[in-house]
């Protein structure tokens, strides 16, 4: 489509770009008026922006995100750290205002990021979504496990220092409770339990951040070290998986199931929501990624949390804070999972067996848990998931398919220098978040070979 045509394209139009997936598209529309599929079914446009707020702050803002980030600025140094920081920050904004700007682009709300990437892309839009999407999920939760299940182990050990449970026992209490809230229809239903889990992230990244000034303090200064560790060899790889590690910080794979919650005008109450919700990300990142690395240097733990000593009830208050606001976090991402057994059930046609079944959404959600439960208390190696997840499954969808998505589904500004300038914005991001990707991946996938000759399976950590 021209950039100075309308954004809202012909009918002949839709077809093109659907091709044969174009009844698809007829088939989810009606679904959508009618308020199913897809999580459709949960109470659609009732969210305000502040509801949306939470919902992007609690899936982005997480402690099991931002607590391993001076450790990657540890893996980067000062200037690298910092600029890597501060460039992912800006262009994951960009691109989540990007693809809130895109619900309607055709003309139909896409409920789902799976059916955005469908409506753009066709058939390979949906299907890479949905695997980006799946990994992203897998890997965020598995990584919330292991790092709530620390919390959890650190508080009991304040309480009991001779206690006998070990990480793999909190990371099971973890599931099971995990197990309790996936009973919840939809996303719109976790609107107040997001709220408090917004309250525990800026609680967390307050209490961590005061405590770690505290500590970096107390601490010799000349002791402290900068400088990178390792062979020339063990300093790239490091690097490597620092920017999975960033990558992973910012991991939205949600945008479109929240806006799916906001009522209209959505794509300006999406806006707003957004960019509120990087007001509390870039006051509590930033902060906690500086004075982190800026205490501990070359030292510091790859759970911030873990490299704090004193005051121990601070300790333990950050650490609860953690748990409550991760309990959120995993909700969210275990919704694509579940939007998709559901739509596979609604396109079989046994709508009296879908996810509004009790019995059924219990069956599945136990499945589902039961399996992320078992993989994060046999390899708990938690900046390991983190950097795969943010190298595989959010950069793709955080960085590249947002700048994509918007140069083809052509909603270009009129203006010909502004549209020079967005198309070199937008091509140049997909580009170097490709090569981060990839650098990413290889570098976890080093860590996770060596962690694994150097731990036995479920390793008290």
């Amino acid at each position: 489509m021209s950039s100075d045509q309308s954004s809202l394209p012909s009918e002949t139009e839709k077809g093109a770009v659907g091709g044969e997936n174009s009844d698809v598209y007829e088939d989810n529309e009606e679904k959508q008026v009618r308020g199913e599929g897809s999580e459709g079914h949960e109470a659609a446009g009732k969210g305000t922006w502040k509801h949306a707020a939470f919902h992007v702050a609690t899936t982005i803002a997480t402690p099991a995100a931002y607590a391993p980030l001076p450790f990657a600025l540890a893996s980067l140094g000062w200037s690298l750290g910092v600029s890597s920081l501060v460039a992912a920050t800006l262009a994951t904004w960009y691109s989540s205002l990007l693809i809130a700007s895109l619900w309607r682009w055709n003309g139909k709300k896409h409920v789902t990021y799976r059916l955005l990437g469908e409506s753009i892309f066709g058939f390979w839009g949906y299907w890479s979504i949905a695997f980006f999407q799946q990994v992203a999920s897998l890997g965020n939760n598995i990584a919330i496990q292991i790092a709530a299940g620390s919390s959890l182990k650190a508080v009991y050990k304040h309480f009991h220092k001779d206690g006998t449970l070990t990480l793999q026992h909190f990371i099971v209490f973890f599931g099971a409770f995990e197990l309790f809230l996936s009973q919840l229809p939809d996303i719109h239903s976790l609107r107040w339990v997001n709220g408090l889990c917004t309250l525990s992230t800026i609680g967390f990244a307050g209490t961590t951040i005061g405590v770690t000034i505290y500590n970096g303090k107390k601490i010799d200064r000349e002791s402290v070290s900068y400088s990178l560790k390792g062979s020339s060899s063990a300093k790239r790889f490091a690097a490597f998986n620092a920017l999975g590690a960033i990558a992973f910080s910012f991991g939205d794979a949600m945008l479109p199931e929240i806006q799916n919650t906001v009522k209209e005008p959505s794509v300006k109450n999406m806006y707003k929501g957004v960019s509120a919700a990087y007001s509390v990300i870039v006051l509590t990142y930033w902060q906690l990624a500086f004075s982190g690395y800026w205490a501990f240097g070359s030292d510091v733990q790859p759970y911030i949390v873990a490299s704090l000593t004193v005051p121990k009830w601070t300790i333990v208050m950050a650490n609860i804070f953690a748990v409550i606001q991760i309990s959120g976090c995993y909700q969210i991402y275990c919704r694509p999972t579940y939007a998709y057994l559901e739509e596979r059930m609604l396109s079989n046609r046994t709508n009296s067996s879908t996810l509004r079944n009790p019995l059924v959404r219990l069956l599945f959600t136990s499945i589902y848990i039961v399996l992320i439960t078992l993989i994060a208390a046999a390899m708990p190696f938690f900046v390991d998931f983190v950097s795969i997840c943010g190298a595989i499954g959010f950069t793709p969808l955080d960085f590249v398919f947002p700048a994509l998505a918007f140069l083809k589904a052509g909603k270009m500004p009129k203006n010909r220098q502004l549209r020079l300038a967005m198309r070199l914005l937008n091509i140049a991001i997909a580009s170097w978040f490709s090569v981060v990707a990839v650098l990413g991946c290889i570098g976890a996938i080093r860590f996770v070979v060596k962690d694994v000759k150097t731990y036995k399976f479920f390793h008290d950590m």
